[in-house]
């Protein structure tokens, strides 16, 4: 008798183990995908981990620092605290944001900007670098890689990519953005062939919160539109055969939903290629806040139709399903 109860008990276990792991595969991120406010959300995959990188969303003179994110598998959040805060940058004083992270070298960049400077003012896009994704980051320059304003285009809401063997700069608000080439080591930009060093790339709508992916063959530039701080902020999109443009709007494609946030923008891209699964991450406002600084990280399928066009996101409350990197 004692023996069946052991076996009964090692197969209970087993069942409950297998029922746990099954549960977990089918279950689904939510959103918000982790407490606090949190916007402008960076999201990337590193080796065998979803990292998330968001602004701290609080009033300018209180947001001086990052927190990061990682998931294996879209479900389970660790939050890294404080990999990179304005005691490491000594020339930016208030308003960092809107990181945006890539690896080179087996080193992590993390552009950023800080101060939200206007003419004459101290401060733009700087660079922090570090041995690992959750830091500690420290200053990579000692200044500003961007700390003048061209064309018309604050130097914030920066976005780094890389593009067959060069690295890119995309960033701008008040309605313009520039695109900048980097040297190799990041410390500086080159310039273009024509001789121009910043060339304006603003398509029609945009605001702020540029960002870039490919998808066969074809560069999808999205961007922000909207005032940040009211229920209209919104994410729409181009379509061209270089990082270059020219882009023509093609849409909006992330927009509010009544019945589930408000202000859903400022987004990035993930796809994971293994299970060809493509992710928006993005911030919302909570129906029942309406303060500019209450914003919450959230995600959603990115789906494609027949021709390539994106399909408008759905606001869930579910999030996405577990994708856990293999």
């Amino acid at each position: 008798m004692k023996r069946l109860i052991i076996i009964h008990a090692i197969l209970l276990s087993l069942i409950q183990i297998t029922y746990g792991q099954a549960d977990k595969k089918n279950s689904f991120s939510g959103n918000p995908l982790f407490p606090g406010w949190y916007a402008d959300p960076e999201g990337m995959i590193i080796k065998k981990e979803y990292w998330i990188y968001p602004t701290f969303s609080a009033p300018f003179d209180e947001q001086v620092f990052f927190d990061a994110f990682s998931s294996p598998n879209l479900i389970d959040w660790t939050k890294h605290e404080r990999i990179l805060d304005t005691t490491k940058i000594k020339w930016a004083k208030r308003a960092m944001w809107a990181p945006s992270v890539i690896e080179k070298d087996g080193k992590y960049f993390l552009f950023f900007g800080a101060n939200d400077i206007h003419e004459n003012e101290s401060g733009g896009i700087g660079i922090a670098v570090a041995d690992h994704p959750a830091g500690p980051f420290k200053d990579y320059l000692g200044k500003p890689l961007i700390g003048e304003i061209y064309n018309g285009a604050q130097p914030i809401d920066q976005f780094i990519f890389k593009d067959k063997g060069h690295y890119y700069l995309m960033y701008g608000g008040w309605r313009h953005c520039n695109i900048v080439k980097l040297k190799d080591d990041f410390t500086g930009t080159i310039p273009f062939d024509d001789g121009t060093t910043f060339k304006e790339i603003t398509p029609e709508g945009y605001v702020e919160g540029p960002s870039m992916f490919v998808r066969n063959g074809k560069y999808y530039f999205m961007w922000s539109e909207g005032e940040w701080t009211g229920p209209d902020y919104s994410v729409a999109y181009a379509i061209a055969d270089s990082p270059f443009g020219p882009f023509k709007r093609v849409a909006k494609v992330l927009q509010q939903n009544p019945k589930v946030a408000t202000g859903a923008g400022h987004h990035s891209i993930i796809h994971e290629p293994t299970r060809n699964k493509w992710y928006i991450i993005y911030h919302r406002r909570p129906l029942d806040q309406t303060h500019g600084n209450a914003r919450v990280t959230c995600i959603d399928e990115l789906c494609f139709d027949s021709k390539g066009l994106i399909k408008p996101v759905e606001l869930t409350f579910k999030g996405v399903k577990a994708n856990p990197l293999r």
